[in-house]
């Protein structure tokens, strides 16, 4: 099994999705096209693909130009039937991919948030094992419409588009559910300036937050995280082709 990475900005650890991923004995290749513009030359070579977030918003062509190809690309391994994941701007990407509006700053969501299913994510399986409604990591103010041909499949109270599905196995999240109780300890550390202009009172709330939410959300992030795993399938005329 191999995956695909694309990273958009630093400081974006799998968490969780890496641990699935070991579990599955996945080789996973990473792309860093925010330094150097290069991304996977076709579906071909992998059996999945997830892309992360970022600080760029998902229509920042002038800064960032390898988005409009990174678009095409999630699209082409959805419609290839291969297991997909946008995280966050990930999400915003692929619902660009299939014509959606994406909608910048639109409203803050920061931290620890309940995000509640929809009657269709009642029975997802990206979300089984979850409760109807579930902790997670948020930090984003874009949004985006939800595709055509999407599943709609969780919401919360400021953004209604959380989580979508297209296709078999191909799936978007506004929220961060890789972002573990570690991960964001280090982004607490790193971002320390953006956390205190979107929320002055988060940091001193930091302990009674983690206390409160960090557990759940872990086990949130895990469940999510070995559910799509769970969906890639490995492509066997790759593997004899190569072995």
């Amino acid at each position: 099994m191999r995956v695909a990475v694309i990273e958009n900005m630093k400081s974006t650890p799998l968490g969780p999705l890496g641990i699935a991923l070991a579990e599955a004995n996945a080789e996973v290749e990473r792309f860093r096209p925010w330094i150097d513009g290069q991304l996977p030359s076709g579906t071909g070579s992998h059996d999945a693909l997830i892309v992360l977030g970022g600080e760029q918003n998902a229509l920042d062509d002038e800064n960032h130009p390898y988005l409009p190809a990174l678009a095409l690309l999630m699209r082409d391994f959805a419609e290839a039937d291969k297991a997909v994941l946008g995280i966050c701007l990930g999400a915003q990407i692929l619902a660009r991919a299939y014509e959606a509006e994406n909608r910048l700053d639109a409203g803050l969501e920061f931290g620890w948030q309940d995000v509640s299913k929809s009657e269709s994510g009642k029975s997802d399986p990206f979300l089984a094992g979850l409760g109807e409604s579930f902790t997670t990591f948020q930090w984003h103010s874009d949004t985006f419409t939800l595709p055509a041909s999407a599943t709609h499949l969780a919401a919360s109270g400021i953004t209604q588009n959380q989580a979508f599905r297209i296709g078999r196995a191909a799936y978007g999240t506004q929220f961060h559910f890789e972002a573990s109780s570690d991960i964001v300890d280090g982004w607490k550390s790193e971002f320390r300036t953006t956390i205190e202009r979107m929320d002055a009172s988060w940091l001193g709330r930091y302990d009674a937050l983690v206390k409160a939410h960090a557990a759940d959300a872990d086990a949130t992030g895990a469940a999510i995280a070995r559910n799509w795993v769970g969906m890639i399938v490995v492509d066997t005329e790759r593997l004899a082709a190569v072995g």
